[in-house]
């Protein structure tokens, strides 16, 4: 495979059930075969995702001082500032060429869960910037809600009620990262210095991206191919969570970002199930044998951010 399968979700959306599963069986032959695709016909309005560029454009001009401010450092939650350098998603290859920003489900203070110190459950940052709040959680839950649509999809192809998925989404811990690559090629000696090669956490990310080349998939045969930006598509990708549920049969796809030649920004929203919701491969390949313990999804987002950051493994 040298390209990403392109697939629309009109099908998912229709009262037809035949239609919702010939679309679902697009959406598991990319899972099964490259792990990525591109999703078209998803609902989102290009203003609200052309806007969330907007916002992290002015988020990433903000004095440096006041992005330290909202560290994820002060943060057991995984949520807030991302300092350049302070992520290695390939600890390996050392730290990554980028900051970022994350923005998690959004809870109020007194919410019983942020009160009770779960993990995951604690309030977000926020810059001082008149209706940036407002606006990013607009795009959040629009992701939220075509995540959602995906994971319907996904039920059908894995043989499961269609809703299986849906009372794992209803608190999930969903983190909506805002990204900023420096113009850094010919500066870093690694073809993943903007992000280290690797595999993503959760179960699936749907990321936006700018015009700016830099996202490279392996593919099965373990070529690098390109994932170009296209107009009024997302980028989709399986993460080891899902991987670890469906026993394998989704496999979930190292990839990485090259040090761009330009200024670049993505977007990535990883949809991950609720804290206390457990993995285990029986619930989705009953009949099979398990390669995986069961885990609760807590522990195991945890163990994968110790590794990826420094402060955490403290």
């Amino acid at each position: 495979m040298s390209s990403l399968p392109i697939i629309s979700l009109t099908g998912l959306m229709s009262d037809d059930l035949e239609q919702r599963k010939e679309t679902a069986a697009e959406l598991g032959r990319a899972c099964r075969e490259v792990g990525f695709f591109y999703v078209k016909d998803h609902g989102i309005p290009a203003s609200v995702s052309e806007g969330a560029f907007e916002l992290a454009r002015q988020l990433f001009a903000l004095p440096q001082d006041q992005k330290q401010a909202m560290s994820i450092k002060n943060s057991p939650h995984n949520r807030g500032y991302v300092a350049m350098a302070d992520e290695k998603l390939n600890p390996e290859s050392g730290a990554d060429m980028k900051e970022g920003f994350n923005i998690g489900t959004d809870f109020p203070a007194d919410h019983p869960d942020v009160l009770a110190g779960k993990p995951f459950r604690g309030v977000n940052f926020w810059p001082e910037i008149d209706g940036w709040r407002e606006r990013a959680l607009e795009y959040f839950n629009a992701c939220l809600d075509m995540g959602r649509v995906i994971h319907r999809g996904l039920s059908l192809d894995l043989g499961c009620p269609e809703d299986f998925f849906e009372p794992h989404l209803k608190e999930p811990i969903a983190t909506l990262r805002m990204l900023r690559y420096p113009a850094s090629a010919g500066q870093i000696d690694r073809q993943d210095g903007g992000a280290g090669t690797h595999t993503d956490y959760g179960n699936i990310t749907i990321l936006a991206t700018d015009k700016v080349a830099g996202l490279e998939v392996s593919n099965r045969q373990g070529e690098w191919i390109q994932a170009p930006h296209v107009p009024g598509a997302f980028v989709c990708n399986i993460g080891d969570c899902l991987m670890r549920w469906s026993n394998d049969v989704y496999v979930s796809t190292p990839h990485r970002v090259r040090p761009p030649e330009s200024e670049r920004y993505s977007i990535p929203f990883f949809l991950e199930v609720g804290p206390e919701s457990v993995v285990d491969p029986r619930d989705i390949a009953p009949d099979d044998t398990p390669k995986y313990e069961p885990i609760a999804f807590a522990d195991y987002l945890a163990s994968r951010l110790n590794a990826t950051y420094d402060h955490r493994a403290d």
